[in-house]
């Protein structure tokens, strides 16, 4: 997974962590569980407050579903 696929990240995430709140995560935490997952190959530095505000709002619609 990179970057841009955002929906990906967020149903990992989910999985990973079924007991979070995604609403509660800040960035630096959001943006190293992404790092940390296993499909996850791409630039650490490519990543910006927009990409992870996007993924976390991903996350927050697959917690609701």
């Amino acid at each position: 997974m990179r970057w841009t696929d955002i929906n990906d990240i967020a149903i990992e995430l989910f999985e990973a962590h079924p007991d979070i709140d995604p609403q509660q995560v800040n960035f630096v935490d959001l943006r190293n569980w992404i790092l940390a997952l296993a499909d996850f190959d791409d630039d650490p530095n490519r990543c910006g407050e927009k990409l992870l505000e996007g993924i976390q709002q991903a996350w927050i619609e697959e917690a609701n579903d």
